[in-house]
């Protein structure tokens, strides 16, 4: 058993709230489709992965990193473009399993490209920030999850701007509250489920860069989303709010239980507790924390 420090408690459950902000990003670019479409997009870990690797493989070919990073975002855009043009579009109204199997197809499509373009070679990523801690009042927190943290929060916030106060974001909004009575009143769903995967590709590359940046750009990297996951559990599969809630409970809980209970356990809770938690709120609250309540009159 670890003996209580105070300090030392603050800095792990800081580490666990950081690294859940990172986990929370992944979250998002699932909401963002679920809530226009009603599908669990399981390509977006391969998105992820894509974008840091011809982002990472643009730059060790000569490329300048501002400008390469503009040539993935702008990447990204048509990759979600042409997903839900070519694959969505036509399936639009099928079966929710039916939509899902394509989205698993679809990773490994996405996949199998990644590898023919760039090769399947282990790649490093510096981004230019330390993973040094620094002293703050006696808690030692990590500068790339403070920069990680602060990247994350910066792109939440421009996606809530976005859909809170643009005529296209207000657009999406109303399609996610009700696709039916949105087309009805005459706007165009093609484009609102466009801009969400778009938007998920946006999410996809900073995702993938921090990852890449702590982990390595590999392929394992897109095994990501399978953290993520449980944080759709907690905070609800339709919610950006939710989706950073889950990331900081799941991000806190695995790390202090890692610390503290780990040790009864032989070590190694840490990759299974999140599941754990999201199981235990599967049977109390399967909406999850801010997810709506579909119910179904028969």
């Amino acid at each position: 058993m670890v003996d209580f420090d105070p300090y030392f408690f603050v800095e792990v459950l800081v580490g666990g709230l950081l690294s859940g902000v990172m986990y929370a990003l992944v979250a998002i670019g699932f909401v963002l489709i679920y809530k226009t479409s009603g599908v669990l997009n399981f390509a977006q870990g391969p998105l992820l992965l894509f974008a840091a690797l011809t982002y990472v493989s643009l730059v060790e070919r000569g490329i300048a990193a501002p400008v390469a990073l503009v040539i993935v975002f702008a990447t990204m855009a048509l990759v979600g473009v042409a997903i839900e043009r070519s694959v969505l579009r036509p399936l639009a109204n099928r079966a929710p399993i039916t939509l899902f199997m394509a989205t698993l197809g679809l990773a490994y499509v996405v996949e199998g490209v990644a590898q023919l373009m760039w090769g399947a070679q282990v790649h490093g990523l510096d981004i230019g920030v330390s993973d040094t801690p620094f002293n703050v009042y006696g808690v030692f927190v990590s500068k790339f999850d403070l920069f990680a943290a602060a990247v994350a929060s910066a792109m939440v916030a421009a996606l809530i701007a976005f859909f809170q106060y643009t005529r296209v974001g207000l657009s999406f909004r109303a399609a996610a509250s009700d696709s039916y009575a949105a087309g009805a009143i005459g706007l165009r769903l093609p484009l609102i489920l466009a801009t969400a995967w778009i938007a998920a590709g946006f999410t996809a590359v900073v995702a993938g860069l921090l990852w890449g940046a702590r982990l390595g750009v590999q392929f394992s990297l897109s095994l990501v989303v399978l953290k993520a996951l449980p944080v759709l559990v907690l905070g609800g599969f339709d919610s950006i709010l939710g989706a950073i809630v889950g990331g900081l409970i799941v991000g806190a809980s695995e790390k202090l239980a890692e610390v503290y209970f780990g040790p009864f356990f032989g070590g190694g809770i840490e990759i299974w507790f999140a599941y754990v938690v999201a199981l235990i709120f599967l049977l109390v609250r399967p909406a999850g924390l801010f997810g709506r309540v579909l119910v179904e009159r028969v």
